[in-house]
């Protein structure tokens, strides 16, 4: 995973402390009720597409942008699903970061699903009936993006 350039700058005066950083996740749809996924290139995990939202940039403009850079699959954002602060992760350098996760529901729009970046390996559309393993958050995103009534998040074991 690339690491943005302004906060490879942070960094360098922040050093490794915590840093709070805007991240984004798109549960894109196409026409057929199927789920855009990627699998990860850093843990070969499969997962809902997302990333870092840039300085001044709108979160809804960001989902479209990360969805676009990883798939090449054009969409539009319709509403937002969730937000959520997830857990601070400490990478192998050291370096800490907690992400405040905006989910979107988005529809695809145009182009064809095909790894467009090096952070995935394969990325498809896959049925609801026949996903493949995800995390429960992942699979939370997922299923909220299908109803339309607001949920409260609780990891299991909370």
């Amino acid at each position: 995973m690339a690491t943005p350039d302004f906060i490879r700058e942070i960094r360098a005066t922040a050093g490794h402390q915590l840093l709070l950083l805007p991240g984004v996740s798109a549960i894109v749809f196409d026409d057929e009720g199927r789920v855009l996924l990627g699998r990860r290139s850093d843990t070969g995990e499969w997962s809902v597409v997302g990333g870092i939202s840039e300085p001044g940039e709108e979160p809804a403009a960001t989902a479209v942008r990360e969805v676009y850079e990883e798939t090449a699959v054009r969409c539009v954002a319709e509403r937002v699903v969730l937000t959520k602060a997830l857990e601070p992760v400490t990478y192998a350098n050291g370096d800490v970061s907690q992400y405040l996760d905006i989910t979107f529901r988005c529809r695809a729009t145009g182009g064809e699903a095909r790894v467009n970046d090096d952070e995935s390996l394969e990325v498809g559309w896959f049925a609801l009936d026949a996903l493949p393993p995800l995390s429960e958050f992942s699979l939370f995103r997922i299923r909220q993006s299908v109803a339309d009534e607001p949920t409260w998040f609780e990891p299991a074991g909370s």
